[in-house]
């Protein structure tokens, strides 16, 4: 397991570096030797290609069971962390956790049921998405489709530090304002100057006034620029800004207030537009994803793992199958932390844990399912 995982991590896959992501879809395809197994790239143009792995069952299924993961990394191509290191109880580099690591785990789950013989019993598809750090942008549409064909689904992002897994997620909302105001000399501008920066300023406090703690709402100005320099009125500035929120009535709230503080003009003489980046529904903590948690727990606790539930903020591809009411719980992949920093690390032990427990959830909540006692 840890040598496939350093094969990965040694892959500069960020997500705009289709040339490595097509070599980690190649990579997960060359450890798929079996013939209950078979293997679909599906070829994009702009972002790496996306990989579907199915189990070829002896019968036929009106449902299957999901896994998803991404071969994407947040780390550009000339990245300088771009090493590999293991020490006695923790291995280090980029996407350790984030999310090769769950990859691995996956991919040895269904190692372990092909070695027992029920991959051709069992319906499970497992996609590998190439761009979900960007929001899935090329791969939503397959995700989506793949949820509506699907009783339940696992996602095998990073566990939490004590064991949790994800029943519920915040849905995410990420956008780019744009000024324009008109240019000038600074040394003859006049108090009613139109400028770019400026109005951007009364519009980043507007947004930043949205953040509700109590309801669950965030929002974060993240990125600015604007202005060629300090002896000229800016003619141009621009923001990305990242909402947060927990309900879907809580997204249509959000929209109505981007579109109004949009639409506001506070420096005469200025326009401003947005447009939508990415975009992804909230997860919430259902009664099906608390009663899929609750088998998978039933399954931890049969073979000695304790487990418990967690509400995270962060959103992942478990937002768009949790979108198509397919129940889904997240958080399968290994333990680790500082994913997105040159700090990543996964707790060892955890790997070949995490491994284990997905491959015996698969056949208990499959076994569950079909005698109509998993969502009962």
């Amino acid at each position: 397991m840890f040598a496939l995982l350093e094969k990965m991590v040694l892959i500069q896959s960020g997500t705009y570096n289709k040339h490595g992501v097509d070599r980690m879809a190649r990579l997960i395809t060359s450890t798929f030797q079996s013939n209950a197994v078979s293997c679909q790239v599906i070829e994009q143009d702009t972002f790496g290609n996306h990989l579907i792995v199915r189990s070829l069952c002896e019968e036929r299924f009106d449902k299957q069971i999901l896994l998803s993961g991404h071969m994407d990394t947040v780390f550009p191509e000339d990245s300088k962390f771009n090493w590999y290191k293991e020490e006695s109880t923790h291995c280090f580099g980029p996407g350790v956790i984030d999310m090769k690591g769950g990859l691995v785990a996956g991919i040895f789950a269904l190692k372990a049921l092909d070695n027992e013989k029920l991959l051709t019993k069992i319906p499970v598809k497992f996609f590998f998405n190439s761009d979900e750090e960007i929001g899935s942008p090329s791969s939503k549409d397959h995700i989506q489709k793949e949820a509506g064909n699907s009783a339940f689904a696992f996602v095998l992002e990073t566990g939490g530090r004590n064991g949790e897994i994800v029943t519920g997620r915040k849905g995410n909302l990420s956008l780019e304002l744009k000024i324009k105001g008109i240019a000038g000399h600074a040394a003859f501008a006049g108090k009613d100057k139109a400028s770019a920066i400026v109005e951007l300023a009364h519009k980043i406090i507007a947004f930043e006034s949205l953040n509700d703690l109590h309801r669950g709402i965030s929002v974060n100005v993240g990125k600015v620029n604007g202005g060629i320099g300090p002896n000229t009125v800016p003619e141009h500035a621009s923001a990305r800004i990242d909402f947060r929120f927990t309900g879907i009535a809580d997204k249509a709230d959000l929209e109505k207030s981007i579109s109004e503080i949009t639409k506001k003009k506070d420096i005469p003489k200025t326009s401003s537009h947005f447009a939508i980046l990415s975009s992804r529904p909230p997860m919430p903590a259902s009664e099906q994803n608390k009663k899929l948690f609750k088998a998978l727990q039933e399954t931890a606790t049969s073979i000695g793992i304790s487990v418990s539930e967690e509400f995270r903020a962060g959103v992942s591809d478990a937002n768009l199958i949790a979108g198509e009411q397919t129940p889904v719980i997240d958080g399968l992949g290994p333990i680790g932390a500082m994913d997105h920093s040159e700090d990543e690390y996964m707790i060892k032990a955890s790997l070949l844990q995490r491994s284990v427990l997905l491959a015996c959830a698969i056949k208990d909540c499959w076994e569950k399912y079909q005698k109509g006692l998993l969502f009962q």
